[in-house]
């Protein structure tokens, strides 16, 4: 099992080129083809009077055409150029919305961890993508130029979104020089809790790969917060989640978990919805 299309999200407003850097040295890893997707949509059309203004609708359509053509020659300039098996997709439609809709191509989606911008014209809404692309996806923080996955760190919670991204991780987890398997608990439910943990490093074992189970008391701060110590205490350079949450009245609502690690995790994720 290995990924052969990796998509990775192009900001077309920013130059940050931490998730083009990540994707294409994967790309090498796996073999695979490296698609590159940027989208901006057109703002509402510039009436007076009732009246459309044409040179107003036609300046900005020839702008942002404009940038998107810049961004797709930056894009292969990051990834490189000589790169056989690469594309390039732009198109004018909104970010979030068509990254979920080219996500059909892919094996895995990488995207730039960035804050929720309320412009959805012209950026990516990670939240909203995670939960609409329906394939994992990889959040890079800003800084990181490369992804060896050397150590894994799977933060297990017995929910169906925890089992798909366990699956989903498997071409990582397959190449992990280690990996530990952590669960964090509230007191008293530790024995459970290693029950579900033996579980999963058992079935990681049939799939030929061998994990640590850590079942982790929540004794101050957040989940995510105790997952982000354990990776870096154990120089873990990959995190794979469950993204717990929904959509309501338009707005993205996530567990805490899902919350923090999206907002303050120093290393990749990979997490899946």
């Amino acid at each position: 099992m290995s990924y052969v299309t990796l998509l990775v999200y192009v900001d077309a407003a920013g130059e940050v080129d931490a998730a083009v850097r990540v994707a294409a040295g994967l790309a090498d890893r796996f073999n695979a083809t490296l698609i590159g997707l940027s989208a901006l949509e057109l703002q509402p059309q510039f009436v007076t009077d009732g009246v459309v203004l044409p040179d107003a609708v036609e300046a900005e359509i020839k702008q942002k055409r404009s940038r998107l053509a810049d961004k797709g020659i930056w894009f292969r300039s990051i990834a490189g150029a000589d790169r056989r098996k690469i594309e390039w997709r732009s198109m004018f439609d909104f970010p979030t919305d068509a990254l979920a809709r080219e996500g059909r191509c892919a094996d895995l989606v990488v995207i730039r961890r960035a804050r929720t911008s309320s412009d959805a014209y012209r950026a990516l809404d990670p939240g909203g993508a995670i939960l609409n692309v329906g394939r994992p996806v990889l959040v890079v923080p800003d800084g990181v130029a490369a992804l060896r996955g050397e150590h894994v760190v799977v933060g297990w919670k017995d929910r169906r979104e925890a089992r798909r991204a366990l699956q989903d991780a498997l071409p990582f987890l397959h190449e992990a020089a280690r990996i530990t398997i952590a669960e964090i608990c509230n007191p008293g439910e530790e024995d459970a809790a290693r029950e579900r943990m033996d579980d999963v490093a058992r079935y990681l074992t049939r799939h030929r790969i061998n994990g640590g189970p850590r079942v982790i008391l929540l004794q101050e701060g957040s989940g995510a917060a105790a997952l982000i110590r354990l990776a870096q205490d154990e120089g873990a350079d990959l995190l794979v989640t469950g993204a717990y949450g929904h959509s309501r009245l338009g707005e993205w609502i996530f567990g805490g978990v899902t919350r923090d690690l999206l907002a303050t995790s120093p290393i990749c994720c990979l997490m899946s919805h």
